[in-house]
């Protein structure tokens, strides 16, 4: 498959404030490389659809800055009991454990089990098991329907 070809099979895909390239082979929606200053997002869902993530990028987007200035990741379960897990540049995740805003999950393009993303200081690992993620400080979470630790 060529690029033209993968651009076009992930039309309906966007992850960001623009139109994505998807990475069929990674299974992940990436949005790319831009010149100006802020980027959109990145998004990551694993195959359950039960989990989802945004990251945001150091200094935000145009539509989101996050309190600390950023980058961050911030992860949201659906079920059995909708939760955020925010892990910001800095410390420990935190745990919001009624968030309020409900958006998550949307189709966006699967990370498959045994797959992994990573971007800026965050890297993820999806497993059957759930979702594990952390910053290269070894801060992180694990997400899945029976449980959500932070560290």
């Amino acid at each position: 498959m060529n690029r033209g070809e993968v651009l076009h099979a992930c039309t309906d895909i966007v992850c960001g404030d623009a139109r994505d390239v998807c990475l069929a082979a990674a299974n992940i929606c990436r949005q790319p490389d831009r010149s100006r200053k802020r980027r959109g997002t990145d998004r990551v869902q694993p195959p359950s659809g039960n989990i989802g993530c945004i990251y945001t990028p150091k200094g935000g987007t145009s539509t989101y800055e996050p309190q600390d200035g950023g980058p961050e990741l911030s992860c949201s379960r659906v079920e059995p009991s909708y939760v955020t897990v925010v892990l910001g540049p800095k410390g420990q995740a935190t745990l919001i454990k009624n968030p309020g805003e409900q958006g998550c999950c949307g189709d966006v393009a699967k990370l498959a089990y045994g797959n992994s993303w990573s971007k800026g200081l965050f890297s993820c690992q999806s497993s059957t098991k759930g979702l594990t993620c952390t910053d290269k400080h070894g801060h992180g979470f694990f997400v899945s329907k029976a449980k959500v630790t932070v560290k």
